[in-house]
């Protein structure tokens, strides 16, 4: 009887502790913290796509027809300015060289005859100016036979880079084919489309629109070790985009980067009185981001926002709060719209502090 008691009594305490539990259980409220969006004057980076160019890129085509004789480079060779990289077989402009030189001396015969005859007043002087006039011809006829056989040998016209060479060696050659092209890689332009709003900030901001040097990010996710200057702006918007092209100089000592290559400009973009928030804060469905207001009845509304900008840990924002509003910081997957909750709140600088990023 005894241990009948004592079981019993046992089980008596052990229920009051479990009703007190779920009493206690049943009493604890859970706390969401709030904030506020914090204005303050900072910056963040973006990225543009951009196409990288070499600051020359030239096709290297023939002028003359004929068999290619002689190939004097190979393809990703550097040269020099004036250096010999192709010669064409130049047989037939060598005899019409020849052909031109010989009409001239004829014409000098003539000349001198025509002269004779003329001093002696045995014929006009309008026949003697009609030979000069031939003599003057067949000059400039080994001008231009010159001229097309010096085109049979291909020089560089600036140092650089040689690119594919589709052609062979006795390959037939056909005037305007291309041999090869030739790159000046020393430095390199980034080309890359800023938005019409984006072009009139930066246009219209100057003192606010920081430094023009920018960085590359390249295919590799690497960051290019040089800076680059923005150098110019296209004179017109591309109709189809409503885009205008930027142009960024970077200096290209290693030869690292090439023509055609692709990338990332990075520009800092300095704004005063930013609207930030958390990126915890929000969360996003089919591309649209939301964060959840709570009202001062402490009940949680949706809110779409649009964002400017980002840094790490942090949205700038463009619209869809101010900082007199209250947002949801956690629990934004536990809550739903028109859920009464209890709040906690903490101040925008408390929260600033907490995050990883700190704002300049």
């Amino acid at each position: 009887m005894k241990k009948i008691a004592v079981i019993s009594s046992v089980l008596a305490m052990l229920f009051v502790v479990s009703c007190n539990s779920k009493k206690e259980e049943k009493e604890e409220v859970v706390k969401y913290a709030v904030t506020n969006p914090m204005v303050i004057d900072t910056s963040f980076t973006k990225q543009y796509v951009s196409q990288i160019k070499s600051v020359r890129n030239i096709e290297i085509r023939s002028h003359e027809k004929g068999f290619l004789q002689n190939i004097y480079v190979e393809e990703g060779q550097s040269v020099k300015a004036g250096q010999i990289l192709f010669r064409v077989m130049s047989s037939f402009q060598e005899a019409d060289l020849l052909k031109a030189q010989a009409e001239v001396k004829t014409a000098e015969i003539e000349l001198q005859n025509t002269k004779t005859l003329a001093d002696k007043n045995i014929i006009s002087k309008n026949e003697l100016a009609m030979a000069s006039a031939k003599l003057q011809g067949a000059k400039a006829e080994v001008s231009s036979a010159k001229l097309h056989l010096s085109y049979t040998t291909i020089k560089a016209p600036f140092s650089g880079t040689i690119d594919r060479i589709p052609k062979k060696l006795g390959s037939l050659i056909e005037e305007g084919d291309l041999l090869t092209s030739l790159s000046d890689n020393s430095a390199v332009y980034a080309y890359f489309n800023l938005s019409e709003p984006e072009y009139l900030n930066y246009q219209m901001n100057v003192k606010d629109r920081g430094d023009k040097q920018v960085s590359l990010l390249l295919a590799n996710d690497e960051t290019y070790k040089d800076k680059g200057n923005i150098e110019l702006v296209e004179g017109e918007f591309d109709n189809k985009t409503g885009n205008i092209a930027f142009r960024a100089r970077f200096p290209n000592p290693d030869k690292l980067l090439r023509n055609g290559q692709t990338g990332s400009v990075i520009m800092t973009i300095p704004i005063k009185n930013a609207l930030i928030i958390p990126q915890k804060a929000t969360y996003e469905i089919q591309d649209r981001k939301y964060v959840f207001v709570v009202d001062k009845n402490n009940v949680v509304k949706v809110r779409e926002i649009k964002i400017i900008g980002e840094m790490p840990d942090l949205f700038l924002i463009k619209s869809g709060v101010s900082n007199t509003d209250k947002i949801l910081l956690e629990g934004v997957q536990k809550v739903k719209e028109n859920d009464k909750i209890k709040v906690e709140y903490q101040k925008p600088e408390y929260v600033l502090n907490k995050l990883k990023y700190k704002a300049n």
